[in-house]
């Protein structure tokens, strides 16, 4: 028969808790690392689309430019687009005091669009042309696009275009797809508003023609003075907005 004085029982308890901090350490080290499989499906590939689309790579993308609805206080009325430039945040307002955030890439310094405008016109899979202050701007690069760029994956405005009016008058403004997973967050466009081509896929589908847009430069006005939260507050499986 066996028997274990106190000292040998404290020493295999100290060896039983050691192990077992070993395979809870394995554990987590084997977990993966890398997107959350929940936006990892969001952008996933979209193989129905005229030109199919495919995934996008997120891993290089701050979470917080990632769709999300979030808690939002405004005045404005749900329905409105208020684009939060120097956060790099779109947000398309809700009921209840949230919205939908969407990163974006804004224009380089000053390129930038301020002020209130209308979606006059939306396009899917939109031609570009470079308007002739871009072509002015930079003759080498542009010249030889004057005519435009057919519509497809590598084409600037990506996968959709809305166009912001005022007086109903084109500003020359868009917000658009486009392939520069990388820039969301940044400011490198020509001065519009890039979305991740499933975001802009998304944004296109709720909002019709005539969507009142308000772009914030500076510090937000009063329509828009509160901020949301960095968390969203629901997931596509709790939240049918979010499945599109």
């Amino acid at each position: 028969m066996c028997v274990f004085r106190p000292a040998q029982i404290i020493i295999l308890l100290v060896a039983s808790i050691g192990l077992s901090s070993c395979v809870s350490s394995k554990q987590q080290a084997a977990r993966p690392r890398g997107p959350d499989p929940f936006y990892t499906a969001m952008y996933g590939p979209m193989p129905n689309e005229r030109f199919p689309l495919p995934a996008t790579d997120i891993s290089k993308v701050d979470p917080r430019f990632l769709r999300q609805e979030v808690p939002y206080s405004t005045y404005e009325p749900p329905g409105t687009i208020v684009i939060d430039t120097p956060n790099r945040h779109l947000y398309l307002v809700q009921g209840g005091g949230t919205a939908l955030r969407y990163g974006i890439g804004v224009g380089k310094e000053g390129l930038e669009f301020a002020g209130e405008a209308r979606i006059g016109r939306k396009a899917e899979w939109p031609r570009w042309i470079p308007t002739s202050d871009m072509i002015a701007r930079e003759p080498e690069r542009y010249g030889p696009l004057a005519g435009g760029m057919e519509p497809g994956l590598t084409n600037p405005l990506g996968a959709r275009a809305l166009y912001l009016y005022q007086d109903g008058k084109d500003t020359l403004f868009r917000i658009h797809g486009t392939p520069e997973a990388w820039s969301i967050g940044t400011a490198v466009s020509s001065g519009c508003i890039r979305m991740l081509n499933q975001d802009v896929i998304d944004l296109f589908n709720r909002v019709p023609e005539g969507t009142r847009v308000v772009v914030i430069q500076a510090e937000p006005p009063m329509s828009a003075a509160v901020l949301p939260d960095e968390a969203p507050t629901s997931t596509a499986a709790e939240n049918p907005l979010l499945s599109f």
